[in-house]
């Protein structure tokens, strides 16, 4: 199994804004050494490190952790898309072959449609031309959005974390709008989804049965050959640990056949990223 989505920080590199007081089971430092024995314990080989800070030092900080963790597979950075020195960035920082793909943190921005404008579009075409991802963090105010670059750019492969953080929990169904967003999203081939992220949306105290519909919506949406699973560690542990996410990411696709499971815990993330087999 490979995990599609984690994170290491250390705090005293000083460039954090989150985490932060907020969040104090996840307000010290996370690294490789943490990690380990969860993924001994789940039997998962490989990992797909993101960035969690919005800083190019802190993509080399992952990325030199990267080079020595040979389970790390892929990195997903940051560079600001609409810096003048956006493009030579993006080609120092592709010199690291781990290097798969950029997450510019449009959950924090206040412009919904930040990402469409014109002066993010010479990196954005960069990063197509460049074989690289891009993972988008969003809410569902960006559903339109990303929709609109994903047509713009038809052969850049898009992500959407966190099946895009809708409201979940207490019993709530999936809100039209959000369902009928990540359909057509579903619709643009280049556009898959990460099935990640869902229960610190609820908090602690969430039930399998709380992220069943919603699941069940992104499967019906995409498919399973453009789904994979990431745990979101260490944030997860705001309202669970790792292996309970991944019990209950096992539960919700246990109607599935064998190849069909295989496909979101493992091989998509592969195709994806572009992360050669064992």
């Amino acid at each position: 199994m490979i995990d599609a989505h984690q994170h290491f920080w250390r705090l005293s590199r000083g460039d954090y804004a989150w985490p932060n007081e907020t969040v104090a089971p996840i307000f010290r430092d996370f690294a490789p050494d943490d990690l380990e024995p969860l993924l001994a314990e789940a039997d998962i080989r490989q990992t797909v490190l993101v960035q969690a800070n919005d800083t190019v030092a802190e993509t080399h900080f992952i990325l030199d952790i990267a080079k020595k963790t040979p389970w790390v597979a892929a990195v997903v950075g940051w560079v600001d898309l609409k810096s003048a020195d956006a493009i030579a960035t993006i080609d120092g920082l592709k010199r690291n072959p781990k290097l798969k793909g950029l997450r510019p943190m449009l959950q924090n921005i206040t412009d919904t449609d930040w990402i469409l404008d014109p002066a993010a579009a010479p990196a954005i075409a960069h990063m197509e031309a460049a074989g690289l991802c891009f993972d988008a963090l969003i809410q569902p105010r960006h559903l339109g959005a990303i929709a609109e670059l994903a047509r713009r750019y038809p052969s850049l492969p898009v992500v959407i974390d966190h099946i895009a953080k809708p409201k979940m929990g207490g019993g709530l169904n999936p809100d039209k709008s959000w369902a009928k967003g990540m359909s057509d999203l579903a619709t643009l081939p280049n556009v898959w989804c990460k099935l990640s992220g869902m229960i610190t949306e609820i908090g602690r105290g969430w039930h399998e049965s709380d992220l069943e519909p919603f699941a069940r919506s992104i499967l019906s949406a995409f498919g399973t050959r453009r789904v994979m699973w990431g745990s979101d560690w260490p944030v997860v542990n705001l309202a669970g640990d790792y292996m309970s996410w991944l019990n209950a990411a096992q539960g919700l696709s246990a109607h599935l056949s064998e190849s069909d499971r295989t496909l979101i815990f493992d091989k998509n993330a592969r195709s994806f990223y572009g992360i050669e087999s064992e």
